[in-house]
């Protein structure tokens, strides 16, 4: 009778033992996952945040091009995302694309004014600053030529692409050498893209920007179209939340300030 009490107590502590090494597997799986879901909706909210405000800088710098080429802001984003890269299209075609132009966009027949450098400006406004390193071969050769000014031959080292220049001059004397050689060259470039329609729409809501004319037409000023809080349910226990994400108006930004 006690031996059989003994299993039993021997058993329910056990399970016990059993239950509670589970509890503890559980509890600390849901700590981590209080830990970094959260870090990871808030992660993602602020990506959401950016990419948004990209977009409407996109589209304010899109107004601005619209207004060099036509004299005007437009309240239509769509349309005026499709003229300012079909003028930059047209520039890519043929490089005299300037001044007082006729481009027919939608069955539409119209004129432009598109002014010196716009296809610089386009590139460089809607375009990322990069940098590489070029290995450049070259060859470099040195050469004798006679210098008048100090009565004497000088030594000089010249890029061998030049060379041809230096020997039909009257000073030359004589090439010594050619010697192969590498050098490091840094080059500053923009890694260009083209606005397009998508950059239209906030990428929560997926409700187009709203593009307002103001002070008569003057000024311009893109709004995210987020009335109120958007909310996300992710994992039953937590949320993604969306707030407005700003506006740009006449050039200030709101999140700058």
């Amino acid at each position: 009778m006690i031996k059989n009490l003994d299993r039993l107590t021997s058993e329910k502590r056990k399970n016990f033992s059993d239950l509670l090494e589970l509890g503890i597997v559980v509890a600390f799986i849901f700590l981590i996952i209080c830990i970094y879901v959260p870090r990871a909706i808030w992660d993602e909210e602020e990506s959401f945040e950016y990419k948004s405000q990209f977009y409407m800088e996109n589209m304010y710098d899109v107004q601005n091009f619209y207004k060099s080429i036509m004299g005007e802001y437009s309240s239509d984003g769509l349309w005026a995302v499709q003229l300012v890269n079909s003028v930059r299209d047209s520039l890519t075609g043929d490089s005299t694309y300037l001044g007082n132009q006729s481009i027919t966009l939608n069955n539409r027949t119209f004129s432009v004014n598109v002014p010196k450098g716009y296809d610089i400006e386009f590139d460089t406004t809607f375009g990322f600053p990069m940098m590489r390193r070029d290995t450049i071969s070259d060859t470099i050769a040195t050469i004798v030529m006679y210098s008048e000014d100090l009565s004497r031959n000088d030594t000089s080292y010249v890029q061998k692409k030049l060379l041809n220049k230096f020997t039909l001059d009257s000073n030359f004397v004589e090439l010594v050498e050619e010697v192969p050689s590498e050098r490091v060259e840094v080059v500053n470039y923009y890694d260009t893209y083209m606005p397009d329609s998508a950059m239209y729409f906030c990428p929560v809501s997926e409700k187009s920007y709203l593009i307002s004319l103001l002070d008569k037409g003057n000024s311009v000023r893109v709004e995210s179209p987020i009335e109120e809080t958007i909310v996300r349910r992710r994992y039953v226990l937590f949320a993604f939340k969306a707030d407005n994400h700003g506006f740009i108006d006449d050039g200030s930004k709101s999140w700058d300030r």
